[in-house]
């Protein structure tokens, strides 16, 4: 049965703009989707959050800011902000769209580089870290799947002041472990994080280009940050022997643990990688680390590979058979035969000539025993082809060329990997094996799915369970009134009860708070009516410590929260306020004053006004007498009568 997740945007127009044409990544924050700009007529890239985590206010609020920072910031080696918006519960940005790969993807195919490629990658890398620095904010959350690389070889950085969650470091799953590979000691320890988190994961990511490897590893993530708090970054050179001391240089002061010993921000360290790449040779650059993977040399040429020619990186070593004879081949690269010394030949008998014949039937004797001898120690081997994240049928082709069998497919499950590519292999890709043997492949069947269950009528603590059980998550909890369902009771779900969705997948809910109650307005009432009016509609009361001035009486109620006409739950608090009576205030004299300026001084002091003009005042202006004289003192808020002569 297929029970692949049928993403519910693909195919939908997005706040009547962005056409979603395909899923291109899936995040711990958010999905990214190729999209045509149906107004511009471009295609972008729409990162859209995740709807459990747009329902924290707060959270959506930190990612917009953010967003706006990096609009701000045009360099060409960062990935361009155009737009954001929302449309229902989707908050999304729209993005430059890069067609090419991922740093990610080069190393897993190539292994490590050389480093010339290497130092090509970082020090674009460097530039748009740098902008962003000197513009006054940090990236935080560096790695090889955040370096694109384009068809054209540009390289650009993406997923700028984006911030992850606090807690994901102490998940075990493996796209974590894959993040806290680059966190810097401080990130872990104190949750700081300035410009020399970014240089360090710099480091990280210069080292696993130049070894093909991490340089802590463990089998959780905590094994992994308790080695980065303790241990140094090892040099390259205890990897890959023979790396040039520059480089060794390099990594030791981009991933020192103390980070006062670090460049101080990405200007800084790119000063430094130009410093030390003008000072390694030519030989030195283009040295070839045996943790390279190489391929066949049909493969050598495929097509379907990752990485983008125009990048520059160096094509995969051809196999020996190629050029039996050593010498150099077209990339340059010397190469030594693997064919053993030719045996010598017999003593010359004096006063015979060899003829052509015999020229010609030793030099078939010395390729026959080369030949030989190659094919006993390495012909009849041969290695598996890169095919991670090849289709099954690529995957197919690329065994057939290699002369390699398909020894049998199965399936997993996989959130990282597309459905119908190949996660795993067996032997491991890179791995010698007999040109007659038989590799095995484990193809992905996407994400893990669950039919979401029909959580409505459940008390909020039961639907968590039966979430748990199910292999979900409880997601953000939304108080709602409800006519129907009891108070506590899980009124619906985000997304909808029946839905497909992948293991794991925080699932909202929306809880009622039971039927609405309107407020009572109880305000200049005696303090007992008003509770027993409030007790009565179904409410609590709670009084304030504090009393205050208002114009009601002393022991009257002042104010209430909430207020009279809002609406309320059964068993919700209204709080109110009890009157200390009103504040005395003096009465200013606006006897022989205009009626407009003794309206102004009366209500400036606090109180109200009222005028009386009977017969005769009818056309005077001029206030002859005032209710209470100039110089008393009367009530906040208290009306005085002005009469009109």
């Amino acid at each position: 049965m297929d029970t692949t997740l049928q993403d519910p945007l693909v195919g939908q127009v997005l706040d009547g703009r962005y056409r979603i044409d395909a899923r291109i990544a899936v995040g711990g924050m958010a999905t990214v989707y190729r999209a045509v700009d149906t107004r511009l007529d471009r295609v972008l890239a729409l990162k859209v959050m995740h709807p459990a985590l747009a329902a924290d206010a707060s959270f959506v609020e930190r990612f917009i800011r953010e967003a706006k920072s990096v609009a701000r910031l045009a360099h060409p080696n960062v990935v361009q902000v155009f737009d954001q918006g929302t449309d229902g519960a989707y908050v999304y940005l729209a993005m430059e769209y890069v067609s090419g790969c991922t740093l990610r993807d080069v190393l897993r195919e190539r292994g490590a580089l050389q480093p010339r490629a290497a130092l090509d990658i970082l020090e674009p890398v460097l530039a748009a870290l740098g902008a962003a620095h000197r513009a006054g904010f940090v990236h935080r959350d560096m790695k090889p799947e955040n370096v694109l690389i384009g068809d054209d070889g540009r390289v650009k950085v993406a997923d700028f002041g984006l911030v992850r969650a606090v807690d994901t470091v102490t998940s075990t799953t493996g796209a974590v472990l894959g993040t806290v590979s680059y966190l810097a000691p401080e990130q872990i320890e104190h949750g700081t994080a300035d410009p020399r988190v970014d240089v360090y994961a710099c480091g990280v990511v210069l080292y696993e280009m130049l070894t093909g490897g991490k340089p802590h590893g463990g089998d959780s993530p905590a094994q992994v940050l308790y080695r980065h708090l303790h241990e140094d970054v090892p040099p390259p050179s205890a990897a890959v022997p023979g790396t040039a001391y520059e480089l060794d240089e390099l990594v030791a002061s981009a991933t020192a643990r103390t980070a006062g010993i670090r460049p101080h921000d990405a200007v800084a360290m790119l000063a430094r990688v130009r410093e030390a790449r003008a000072r390694l040779t030519a030989e030195q650059l283009d040295a070839v680390p045996p943790q390279a993977l190489t391929e066949e040399h049909d493969n050598a040429r495929d097509r379907t590979s990752v990485i983008p020619r125009a990048l520059g990186l160096p094509r995969p070593l051809p196999v020996d058979d190629e050029e039996p004879g050593g010498g150099h081949g077209d990339d340059g690269i010397s190469r030594t035969s693997r064919f053993r010394t030719p045996p010598p030949l017999p003593p010359r008998r004096r006063g015979i000539r060899r003829g052509p014949m015999a020229v010609v039937v030793a030099v078939l004797l010395v390729f026959g025993v080369g030949a030989g001898v190659w094919y006993i120690n390495s012909g009849q081997f041969t290695k598996v082809p890169p095919l991670l994240g090849k289709t099954e049928a690529e995957a197919r082709d690329r065994l057939a060329g290699a002369g390699l069998k398909v020894g049998g497919v199965e399936q997993a499950h996989s959130d990282t990997v597309q459905r119908g590519d190949v996660m795993r292999t067996d032997p491991a890709v890179g791995t010698r094996i007999r040109s007659s043997g038989s590799v095995s492949l484990t193809v992905s069947a996407g994400p893990e799915t669950v039919k979401l269950a029909d959580l409505g009528g459940y008390k909020l603590d039961r639907a968590r369970s039966v979430l748990k059980e199910d292999g979900l998550e409880p997601g953000m909890v939304t108080r709602a009134f409800s006519e129907d369902v009891p108070k506590g009771f899980v009124i619906s779900t985000d997304p909808r009860a029946g839905t497909e969705v992948r293991g794991g997948t925080a699932i909202a809910l929306t809880v009622s708070k039971g039927r609405p109650i309107d407020v009572p307005d109880v305000t200049g009432d005696d303090l007992d009516d008003a509770r027993a009016e409030l007790t009565e509609a179904g409410l609590k009361v709670e009084v304030a410590p504090e009393r205050v001035n208002s114009e009601h009486d002393a022991g009257r109620v002042a104010r209430q929260t909430p207020d009279s006409g809002g609406r309320a739950a059964e068993g919700d608090t209204v709080t109110l306020t009890v009157s200390k009576g009103p504040q005395l205030i003096e009465v200013p004299d606006v006897v022989g004053d205009s009626v407009d300026d003794a309206r102004r001084k009366l209500e400036d002091a606090g109180f109200r006004v009222e005028e009386d003009r009977g017969l005769l005042g009818l056309f005077g202006d001029t206030v002859r007498k005032q209710s209470v004289p100039g110089g008393d003192t009367a009530p906040e808020g208290s009306t005085i009568t002005l009469t009109i002569r």
